[in-house]
């Protein structure tokens, strides 16, 4: 009973401390975040929830040993870790390096035109629909963290402020319905007659049906 209680409090501390590391990570960055709102009209909820989800707020190893929070790849100079991602000499390079990317690459360019610094759930989708990330719940991810850490407060909305409504993305499964055809025994029909008009074997014909014997009686429904 004691060992249970001790291992059930380790994992509350755990997640505890991991909270934190976030509000910390928040705490260390969001000044940064909103000069670069002030400078590039960009949300800087949006900024600072993308580097949280990249990088696991600032916890994995593209962070901590490349400074890359926004998981950029290109070049790096890192003798410590192999890795596709580029490097950059502190956090706020890394920052920088994102905004510019919007402002100066295509498609994320023309999303200025259709967004303002306040509407962080029109930028995050912006953001998804122009390539940045392939998963397809990447968005509701971002925007989960915005609400859950309420970053928004960083986006010194006016007041009075009315947020606009999007729709989620609606991922449309294709479903793969298989027909099952039925063919109905005729007089003179036997398994061979019937598997070679219909192009299968007289194998596959007995074992879909579950037929053991070769007699079939006229009006007996057989599974193609």
């Amino acid at each position: 009973m004691k060992k249970t209680l001790t291992f059930c409090l380790f994992l509350l501390t755990g997640m505890i401390a991991k909270a934190q590391d976030t509000d910390n990570y928040i705490a260390e960055h969001a000044a940064y975040a909103q000069g670069l709102m002030h400078d590039y009209k960009i949300p800087a909820s949006v900024i600072l929830a993308v580097a949280i989800h990249e990088s696991a707020a600032g916890n994995s190893k593209i962070a901590q040993h490349l400074n890359n929070h926004f998981g950029v790849k290109g070049p790096n100079n890192n003798l410590e870790i192999r890795s596709s991602y580029r490097d950059y000499l502190n956090a706020d390079e890394s920052y920088s390096h994102f905004v510019e990317m919007m402002e100066t690459r295509e498609p994320f360019n023309n999303l200025f035109e259709k967004y303002d610094q306040y509407d962080y759930k029109g930028w995050t989708y912006g953001i998804r629909r122009c390539g940045y990330a392939r998963s397809r719940s990447w968005a509701s991810q971002v925007i989960g963290l915005i609400k859950k850490y309420e970053l928004y407060q960083y986006d010194e909305r006016p007041e009075g402020y009315e947020e606009p409504v999007y729709e989620a993305p609606v991922r449309h499964r294709v479903k793969n319905r298989r027909t099952t055809k039925i063919y109905t025994v005729k007089s003179g029909d036997n398994l061979s007659i019937i598997a070679k008009k219909k192009g299968i074997t007289v194998k596959s014909l007995m074992r879909k049906n579950g037929i053991k014997k070769a007699n079939l009686k006229p009006g007996q429904k057989l599974k193609l």
